[in-house]
Parts: structure tokens; C-alpha cells; sequence
């Protein structure tokens, strides 16, 4: 293979992404999203491809497989702002288009427990409402611990609580086979664990909204 040939392809497909990104000021979220997903496509296709064909066809599939920030998105996010307003839930959009809950365990579960408290519902009930008709979204839950305990522990009781929430949106409608779950165990804190204030902060589960783009 000719490595000029081979940059020569790579500049062409990140010139091309760096239109779909750049060259319309009146772009809608949507397509910056799928503008975002044409470039690492570009990319990816470049390095697994390494010639002009491969380039285009990663190009395609970052654009159609990327996450896009759509005015659902906007108003679930508003929703879910107003859901948590003073409960301590962060409520975030990421950076690649997913909305983003992080609730912590004051009001989501007992130290050491995964049965869900009281507090936590609504905020479930909230996120739940809608989604049975949205049906390019996904769904991922995933339960945090602090260091106190075991790996084994920690491990199993962070799966465990991510189990609840799905467990409680499935029964008010979300389909199962939409929910992926994961438990972290204390190995993602986001607090100092040498405080009880930071190992409160760790305890905690992470709920993440996504939209496909269109197929």
C-alpha cells in the first residue's frame, strides 16, 4: 500500500467530516450529532479499512449509529430536572448525547442494600413515563459502591441495585430487552472514600438515556 495514498484518503474523509461538522451554522442538533458520528467513522474506517472505500463506508456508519440530542431528549431532560429538583440528583447531558442521572444512595438505598427507598420512585415513575412510544432509546443503569467492604461485595451489591431500577422501570412499561445494566463496585469513585462525605457521594447509580439516529 502507498502511504501517500493512504493519507491522501485519511485527509479527504476528515475534510469531508469536518464539513458535515462545520459547514452549516443553522445545523439542528441531529445533524451535529450525526456529524460527530460521520468523523469517528471516517476514521475508524480509515484505520481498520486503510483505503478510500473503507473510509466512506465508516463514514456511513458513524453517521447512522451515533447518539443525537433531539427536542424528546431536551424535554425529558427538563423533566427529569424538575423530577429531582432538590433531591441531590445531578441531571447532565454528556458529550455524546446521552442524558445522564446521577442519583445518590441518600435517596436511592440503604447503605449496604438494593431495595429501593421510597424517594428514589418518582424519579424512576418520571423517567419511566414516555419511553414505551420512544422506541429508538436505550437505556443503561449502572450501580457505584464506596471501599467499605469486599471487592466480592461491593461488586454484587452495585449489579444488584443497577437490577432493582431496571426491575422497577420494567414493571411500569420500559422493555426489559432496552435496559443493559452494570455494576461498578467502588472501582469509579467520583468523591475522596478516606471521608464519609465522599464515600456517600460514591454510593450512587448512574441511569443514562440514549436516542439512536435514523437508520
Amino acid at each position: 500500500m502507498n502511504p501517500q495514498i493512504s493519507l491522501k484518503a485519511f485527509g479527504a474523509a476528515t475534510c469531508a467530516a469536518a464539513i458535515l461538522l462545520t459547514g452549516c451554522a443553522t445545523a439542528t442538533p441531529e445533524q451535529k450529532g450525526a456529524g460527530t458520528g460521520a468523523l469517528m467513522g471516517a476514521v475508524a474506517g480509515q484505520i481498520l479499512g486503510r483505503d478510500t472505500k473503507s473510509t466512506a463506508i465508516g463514514a456511513g456508519l458513524g453517521a447512522l449509529g451515533g447518539y443525537v440530542w433531539s427536542k424528546s431528549m431536551e424535554d425529558k431532560k427538563r423533566a427529569m430536572e424538575a423530577a429531582t429538583a432538590g433531591t441531590g440528583t445531578v441531571v447532565t447531558q454528556t458529550p455524546d448525547n446521552q442524558l445522564k442521572l446521577t442519583i445518590p444512595n441518600d435517596i436511592s438505598f440503604d447503605s449496604g442494600r438494593y431495595d429501593i427507598k421510597p424517594n428514589l420512585r418518582p424519579i424512576l415513575d418520571q423517567f419511566a413515563q414516555g419511553l414505551s412510544q420512544q422506541l429508538s432509546t436505550e437505556v443503561r443503569i449502572i450501580g457505584h459502591t464506596d471501599n467499605v467492604g469486599s471487592d466480592a461485595l461491593n461488586n454484587a451489591l452495585s449489579v444488584n441495585r443497577a437490577q432493582s431500577a431496571r426491575d422497577y422501570l420494567v414493571a411500569r412499561g420500559v422493555n426489559a430487552s432496552r435496559i443493559a445494566i452494570d455494576g461498578r463496585g467502588e472501582r469509579e469513585p467520583i468523591a475522596d472514600n478516606n471521608t464519609e462525605a465522599g464515600r456517600a457521594r460514591n454510593r450512587r447509580i448512574e441511569i443514562f438515556l440514549a436516542e439512536r439516529g435514523q437508520r
